[in-house]
């Protein structure tokens, strides 16, 4: 089975409900060639996540006497900064990148963004409508609301020029749609691009601060410790991935969501409609929900085993890649109450789409805040949706780690 091809992505739940019932602990060979070794059960995966046994670059898995050091793929220099990110450290090295950057992307900032995220909404929302008047009712929500809220929400936060928008959300747009090696190759020049202006912007910062995450950044400080260019470049980068992949592909797949279930959809448009409570409580429980149901992180990013792990009667071998499947988690009848079934009032709902232990996504509120905001618009300004194609002709992205939506078009009934 390929786990990064689109037609899988399109229904992998009945693949890995065989998993957990089966094999929970599953060998697979990827189209790369590389060993996976798949962990499929809620409770198998929140370890993996948080055990110390797993670390996060192979070069931190203890070597034999003679052994050869790992070698590390090939990548462009000018790329190789980007290595210093925290997502790839382990141990102190993580440590001590969070402990700077967790100084300054606080729930504080992000709340400030609030007002901010609701304007550029609005304004995407106002675009959809004119152009859904203009093609007989026809939007593609994911094109026109889903992609550029969160990419223009960063770029604000960063400190990104409002003349240079369109041209940094080009750039960002090529760099995090990799899915392959061909994909990284074609993407260079925006790349490159991105990262000289990303470098303009820390100089410039450096020598003028400003009111913005990358001046935030810059002037960090643990005692007498700081992030250095290439450490606040890889952050900035990091976050620009992270949290613009995971929060476009939680809006349209969750949309597309909702409209699979027009009585949940219903609830929804209903509680936006009435009073502030009940509307930011659904919301917040919506999103957790969508998060869990649509599970845009499918597969945790990789983790390399540091010794020889048993488990359900499987060896996993010192060193090997090994995968925990999130959306199998977040699906795992032991841990959640009819799984299959989206229930926007689900209350036991602890599910792994943000990961678990110190590798804890870090952008969580900004993207739990921006979905928020974008479904309650979506849902009050266009309460009658409707997909525009069966969802069966609906295509899904080719990736090992994201599942995603290519396209999401929509009609805006009257």
């Amino acid at each position: 089975m390929n786990i990064a091809s689109p037609a899988f992505h399109a229904n992998p739940h009945p693949f890995y409900r065989q998993l957990r019932d089966e094999a929970p602990v599953h060998r697979i060979t990827l189209p790369d060639k590389r060993t996976l070794w798949l962990l499929t059960r809620y409770d198998d995966v929140a370890t993996l996540l948080r055990d110390e046994r797993f670390v996060k670059s192979p070069a931190n898995v203890p070597r034999l006497p003679g052994e050869k050091p790992v070698k590390e793929p090939w990548m462009p220099a000018f790329i190789r900064p980007l290595t210093y990110n925290m997502l790839d450290q382990d141990g102190a090295d993580h440590t001590r990148l969070r402990n700077l950057v967790h100084r300054v992307f606080t729930p504080k900032l992000i709340e400030q963004m609030r007002q901010d995220i609701s304007q550029i909404t609005q304004r995407l929302i106002d675009g959809a409508l004119q152009s859904s008047r203009a093609n007989g009712d026809t939007v593609d929500l994911l094109q026109q609301v889903a992609l550029p809220l969160p990419v223009t929400v960063i770029a604000k936060i960063l400190g990104v020029y409002a003349d240079d928008y369109q041209k940094f959300a080009r750039w960002a747009a090529a760099f995090v749609g990799n899915t392959n090696m061909t994909d990284m190759l074609l993407s260079i020049p925006s790349l490159w691009q991105l990262m000289r202006y990303l470098r303009n912007l820390i100089a410039e910062r450096r020598a003028n601060p400003r009111d913005d995450l990358i001046a935030a950044l810059v002037q960090a400080q643990d005692n007498d410790d700081q992030l250095n260019d290439d450490e606040v470049l890889a952050m900035v980068v990091l976050l620009l991935t992270a949290g613009f992949e995971t929060t476009v592909n939680l809006i349209s797949s969750g949309v597309l969501a909702l409209l699979q279930n027009p009585d949940q959809w219903a609830m929804l448009r209903d509680a936006v409609k009435g009073s502030a409570a009940n509307r930011d409580g659904l919301l917040r429980s919506t999103v957790e929900e969508l998060v869990r149901y649509t599970s845009p992180v499918s597969l945790a990013t990789e983790r390399y085993a540091t010794t020889e792990i048993t488990l359900h009667g499987v060896t996993i071998p010192r060193g090997a890649f090994v995968g925990g499947a999130i959306i199998s988690a977040n699906y795992d009848e032991r841990r959640f109450a009819q799984p299959d079934v989206l229930n926007l009032m689900r209350e036991d709902n602890r599910h792994l789409g943000f990961g678990n232990g110190v590798h804890y996504c870090l952008g969580a509120p900004l993207a739990r805040l921006e979905v928020q905001i974008a479904l309650a618009a979506i849902v009050e300004q266009m309460p009658n949706l409707r997909l525009a194609v069966p969802a069966s002709q609906l295509r899904w992205r080719k990736s090992l780690i994201i599942r995603g939506l290519k396209a999401l078009p929509v009609v805006n009934l009257a």
